[in-house]
Formats: structure tokens, sequence, C-alpha cells
């Protein structure tokens, strides 16, 4: 079977459609990044691919693990399973009417989709906060999650300033350019909220999945990324915000920095453990190569010039490398875990020594995850040394090149979206419907989870 934590406390984990219906609705906004990306153009769709694909698949898919797993690991209960359920709802009513607005030119309506985005991402934020207030002291983890929260309040104010700035001229006589705004909000979404996240929980499941610790140079770089990896981000930001150039690049070398830091020790994880290697970890190896391979292209760009607004992401081009290749390849791989994880502890972990039970890795099918790995790596790979040929003036990627990788993430999506929602279909106690609107489950779960709230006794699934 795969490698189940021991030490967790899976009595204080909310139910299972709360984790749930935030993955599914996630996916569902994967798929819709990657089909925008392929068939719309300029000028404002690639925007609404970009808040398709961060806040939609990966913040609400944070929202998603944090809700399931600050419980778990801190052994205290959710705040609220209302607000858990709010929050969702909120966030993917103001998203889908964000890109709906930019996609149909309604810029009237980007500050009211701006403020449901706001209202449900601040209600995570309070959700989460309330649950971590409880858990102490904190771990590196948790100090980690409680950071990105707070980036989280930040950008999402940014963010709506933007959206009201494409109809008033909220900027205009402004101390700062509303371009400034923009790289500072991108900085704080992907650097503050979404890496901060990435890193706190790859601490965790690292080591939990590969059976390893750290030792020996992994907790001197630990301490390095801790500490430099939090200044640096808001020294880039207040830098770009303000047109600092010396803040900003102080700022870059420490992200880059502690960047690096995580691939190594990432990489170390990996390459100590003796476990079967799975799907998570091997996505786990994706990321922590392209970590080290953007640390190295991005350094010299932002030492030059970190202000440079094609430099936002790194080094010129490297977007995709960052967005997917780091980022995506960590969800991907994290989610082959958690989702099968969470139908097993409710479904099967209670019939445990009474009768014969899949293991967790007989849950997904192991031929659509291979290929869909082999279709992701491909298509992502080639857009990636796409865009860094484009943005180095070398020769280019021939176009058909470019939309067949395009045509491989797209199928690459696909496949890990079905993947996972087969593992729903046919061994969740709950159908797709029910996971996303509320309904009654098994092993415990009581009618309307929607109605509980802190204080309710939560389920329990069992500890595998």
């Amino acid at each position: 079977m795969s490698v189940v934590p021991g030490n967790v406390e899976t009595d204080t984990q909310p139910p299972m459609s709360v984790p749930l219906r935030h993955f599914v609705v996630a996916l569902g906004f994967l798929v819709a990044a990657v089909v925008a990306s392929e068939f719309t153009g300029e000028p404002s769709e690639p925007l609404a691919h970009v808040h398709l694909l961060l806040a939609g698949w990966v913040c609400i898919t944070i929202m998603g693990a944090m809700t399931q797993f600050v419980p778990v690991w801190s052994g205290t209960e959710l705040h609220s399973r209302r607000l858990a359920t709010a929050q969702l709802w909120l966030v993917t009513a103001g998203l889908a009417g964000f890109a709906g607005s930019l996609l149909t030119d309604r810029y009237d309506l980007l500050p009211y989709a701006g403020g449901f985005m706001l209202t449900g991402f601040w209600t995570f934020v309070y959700n989460v906060g309330r649950t971590l207030a409880t858990a102490r002291p904190l771990d590196v983890t948790e100090r980690h999650f409680a950071l990105a929260l707070a980036y989280f309040l930040v950008l999402t104010v940014l963010g709506l300033s933007l959206a009201v700035g494409f109809t008033r001229p909220l900027f205009y006589d402004s101390p700062v350019a509303r371009g400034d705004v923009v790289a500072t909000h991108a900085t704080l979404a992907v650097f503050g909220a979404v890496l901060t996240t990435v890193f706190g929980a790859l601490y965790q499941l690292a080591t939990m999945f590969t059976q390893t610790e750290l030792h020996g140079i992994d907790s001197s770089l630990r301490t390095v990324e801790e500490v430099g990896y939090p200044v640096g981000v808001v020294a880039l930001a207040v830098g770009r915000l303000f047109g600092n150039v010396s803040l900003a690049r102080v700022g870059g070398v420490l992200v880059v920095g502690s960047v690096l830091c995580v691939a190594v020790i990432l990489a170390r994880k990996l390459t100590e453990t003796s476990v079967e290697w799975t799907p998570m970890l091997s996505r786990y190896a994706v990321a922590a190569g392209a970590m080290a391979v953007w640390a190295i292209l991005t350094l010299p760009a932002w030492v030059a010039d970190p202000l440079a607004r094609d430099a936002t992401f790194g080094a010129p081009g490297a977007r995709t490398l960052l967005l997917f290749g780091v980022v995506g390849f960590v969800v991907f791989g994290t989610l082959y875990h958690v989702v099968p994880f969470i139908v097993w502890v409710h479904r099967y972990s209670d019939r445990l020594g009474f009768e014969p039970v899949p293991m967790i890795d007989d849950l997904y099918d192991d031929r659509i995850a291979a290929a869909d790995f082999v279709a992701l790596v491909v298509g992502i790979g080639v857009l990636a040394a796409a865009d860094l040929l484009e943005a180095a003036d070398a020769q280019s990627v021939p176009r058909f090149g470019v939309d067949a990788a395009g045509a491989f993430v797209l199928v690459g999506s696909l496949a890990f979206a079905t993947n996972l929602l087969l593992v729903l279909r046919r061994h969740g106690p709950q159908s797709l419907p029910a996971v996303l609107v509320g309904g009654r489950v098994g092993n415990g779960d009581a009618a309307g989870d929607d109605g509980g709230d802190a204080g309710d006794t939560l389920s329990s699934g069992g500890e595998p």
C-alpha cells in the first residue's frame, strides 16, 4: 500500500465532501484554464486563463487541502464547516464571473466578481486562521500556512483594486502606477500565497511519503528558506510596488536562493527514499528539477532588472516553467495521493482487518496515471522550452510543435482529472453530485455535513 502517515489524527478531519468538493471544482477550473489557453487569444483572454489556472485550480486546491489537513496535522477541529462551504462557492462564483466578464468584454462587472472572490478568500483565511490559532506551537508547515494566509489577505485587496481600475481611474494621480500594482499582485499571489503553501506542504509530505527525515544540510537549508523566503517575497513585492530596484533585487536574490534550497531538500528526500515509486513522487521529482532550472535561469535576470515586466515570474519566458513545472507538478503529485487517501479513509479504513480492502494506490488507474504523466511532461516541457527560446530571441519552436504541445497538456489534464474523478465514482461513498452539494455519506458522516459548525463532533474515518 502507498505510504500512510501513522502520526496524524484523522478523528479531527472534516467530512469527506468538504475537501473533495474543493478538489472537484478545482479540476474543472484546470480544464477550463487549459482550454482557454488553447482556444483564446489577445488581449484580455490571457488574463482570464491565468486566473482560471491560479485562482481556480491552484488556489481552490489549496483551500481544500488546508481545510482538510490543518485539522489533521494540528490535531484540532475545523473552526466552521459552514464557512468551508461558503468560501468555495463565493470564490467559484466570483472567478466564473471574473473570467466571463473578461472573455465577453464586460469590464463593468469585474468589480462585482472581484468582490465575491475577495469575500470567499477572506472567509477561507478567517476559517483556517481560527483553526490554526488553536494549534500551539506551530511547526514549520503551520508557520508557512499562516504566512500564506496573510499573503491572501493583501493580494486580494490589490486584486479588487485592479478590477475596479478597469472602469474607473483608480490609479490616476496615485503614487503607484497600475502596472506596478499588477506586478505586486502577481508577486504576492505566486511567490507569496501559492509557493509559500507549496513549500510548507512539501516539508510535511516529502518526508512523510518518502519515509525520510530532514538531516545534515537539510536543516540548514530549511532555516535559510524559512527566514530568507518571506523576507525576500516582501522585499520583492514592495520594491516592485514603489519601483525600488535595489530593494526588489535583494528580495529577488533571497527568493531564488530559497527556491533552490527547497529544490535541494526535495531532491535529497527523493533520492533517499526506499519506498515504492508512486505517481506522487514521480511528479515531485519533476517539480524539484523545474525549481532548480527556474532558479538558475532567474538569478541573473532578477539581478539585472527585477522590475522588468517580462520578468515578473522569473527569467523572461520562465512563466510556464514556474506555474506548470513547479506549482503544477506539485499539485498533480499531491492530489494523486490526497484524493485516494481521503476516499480510502472514509470508505475502507473501518473494514481493515475484517475483510479484504484495496490499497490506496489501487483506487486510481495506473495506466491513466502513466499516460497523463508522459503527456504533461512532454507538453509542458515543449511549451516551457518554446517560451524560453522566444524570450531569448533564439530559433523558436515551430508553430505546429507548440500547438501539439498544447494538445498534449490538454489531453494530460483531462486524463488526470478523469482518473481522480473515477476514484470518487468507483470508491467514494457519495456520488459526484452529492460531493458537490452535500449529502449523506458513509462511515459516520452525518447527512447535510454543511450544517455542522465549530464544536460539532467531526466524523471519524479511523486511522489506517
